[in-house]
């Protein structure tokens, strides 16, 4: 995903310039159609769908519909501002705008990679001791080992 929005921020920089005005050659817009949609399928094999798998899976059963519910109305919210905003942002940034995406995708994939932990073969009721554990998240996270769940870390207040 990001290799193609940097293909397609080039080939349209390359083509249109900062001007938006030129032509473009049927060979190139194959080439953009093409990573158009390479962009889709990962987006359909990675992102799109883990928005809605990552959050069923991360939330302790005791707060999961809460959770869930919550995870929706954010990923429902911010799919309609990119929507409304792209064109906007389109005119004003030109092929700027992939750039800014594929950035976008660099921080996402980096926070992922440090901050969400591995939860294949956890089972759910497992799940607070998961995050009580993670480097990051074990600061916010206690376990009570009395009753299996997890609470807020008192900070002294």
């Amino acid at each position: 995903m990001f290799v193609s929005q940097i293909v397609v921020g080039t080939l349209i920089a390359l083509q249109f310039g900062t001007a938006g005005v030129g032509e473009m050659s049927r060979s190139n817009a194959w080439l953009l159609v093409l990573f158009i949609c390479l962009y889709v399928a990962g987006f359909a094999w990675s992102w799109g769908p883990l928005g809605w798998l990552v959050p069923s899976e991360v939330f302790a059963l005791e707060v999961r519909s809460a959770g869930q519910s919550i995870a929706v109305c954010v990923n429902m919210l911010l799919t309609f501002i990119i929507g409304q905003a792209f064109l906007s942002m389109l005119c004003s940034l030109k092929f700027g705008l992939f750039y800014f995406f594929a950035g976008w995708m660099f921080i996402m994939t980096t926070f992922i990679a440090l901050f969400l932990p591995e939860t294949k073969g956890v089972p759910i009721e497992e799940m607070n001791l998961v995050w009580s554990r993670h480097w990051f998240w074990g600061k916010y996270v206690n376990v009570d080992t009395q009753h299996g769940g997890a609470s807020p870390r008192s900070n002294g207040v």
